[in-house]
């Protein structure tokens, strides 16, 4: 951070009131603003993406709707994954009455066995039958799982929670997996500033930015600090992010104008206190030769403990509240 000076001392004065307080007027360091145009950016604009092909039968959304994590976009059929899923039906019901039915040759083999009316080669056939069917309903079943499982994907979910900026899709486009059906702006805009590159040098992170609250239709005034400010110079600018509270999460683009600082400066800043105004004229009171004389000044803009003076005082006077 640039070097601040001391502001003023407070001391008294022999044969003075008690009553009165006097100021010593010294120059300090006041950081200068530079107003800059910020843009409200998405940490990151995410697309929900399909992972099966086939038709969009059902869209769940629209521009500038607010999504959680996991929410249905729109789903995605196939009409060959039904059709598919009925053939596997169709095998499953025929091998679970080829396993009834091993099972059944299997127990009267083992019958024949132990009355010594069966020979053993037809136990072994029949419980190697019963093995080979109980596998291959195993895995018609497990076929079935996936086939179930690529249908259920067929619904597009939000991968973030945010604002939904385009759905590029309707209702019954051919889609081929990997499409993206909608684009999301991750919740926590932030603002990203273009800055002159003249000053580099004295932006870095941590530093505070104002807004103007009017722009957002709210009267309490904005501020928030500089999170990152990126290496790369690009067009002579500068890129930085700022977190902000309170600068909506609807719009995605917005211009606003906010004020940055942009180095070190000298200048008298003296308490509100000591500042009188009569007929549109600001004056205050200096101790000159032991007497108290009121001379014009010229007020510029609210610093962090009082107002800037442009004229009408130097360093070294001494100033007498009112």
């Amino acid at each position: 951070m640039p070097r601040r000076f001391a502001l003023a001392l407070l001391f008294a004065l022999p044969g003075v009131a008690s009553a009165e307080t006097l100021l010593s007027v010294t120059w300090r360091g006041i950081v200068d603003q530079k107003a800059v145009f910020a843009t409200v950016e998405s940490p990151n604009v995410v697309p929900a993406r399909a992972r099966i092909g086939g038709t969009v039968i059902a869209l769940a959304v629209r521009d500038g709707d607010a999504v959680t994590p996991g929410q249905t976009i729109a789903v995605i059929g196939d009409d060959k994954l039904a059709l598919q899923l009925g053939a596997l039906d169709a095998q499953i019901a025929g091998l679970r009455s080829q396993l009834a039915q091993a099972q059944t040759d299997l127990g009267r083999a083992d019958t024949l066995f132990q009355k010594g009316a069966g020979p053993k080669a037809t136990l072994d056939q029949a419980r190697t039958s019963l093995e080979v069917a109980t596998a291959t309903l195993r895995a018609r079943t497990a076929e079935r799982a996936v086939l179930q499982q690529n249908m259920a994907e067929g619904a597009v979910l939000a991968p973030v929670a945010g604002r939904v900026l385009s759905v590029p899709v309707t209702t019954g486009s051919v889609v081929l997996p990997g499409d993206g059906l909608a684009q999301i702006a991750q919740q926590g805009f932030k603002l990203r500033l273009r800055v002159p590159e003249q000053h580099a040098a004295t932006l870095k992170a941590g530093d505070a930015v104002r807004l103007d609250a009017g722009q957002l239709g709210v009267t309490v005034p904005l501020a928030g600090r500089i999170t990152l400010v990126y290496p790369q110079i690009a067009e002579g600018r500068v890129v930085a992010d700022a977190e902000v509270q309170g600068i909506g999460d609807y719009f995605v683009g917005e211009r606003l104008r906010v004020w940055i600082a942009a180095g070190v400066r000298q200048g008298i800043v003296v308490p509100v206190g000591f500042i009188v105004t009569r007929f549109g004229l600001d004056n205050v009171r200096l101790r000159r030769d032991g007497a108290t004389v009121e001379v014009p000044v010229q007020r510029g803009q609210a610093i962090e403990g009082g107002i800037e003076l442009l004229s009408g005082v130097r360093g070294g006077d001494v100033l007498v509240s009112p």
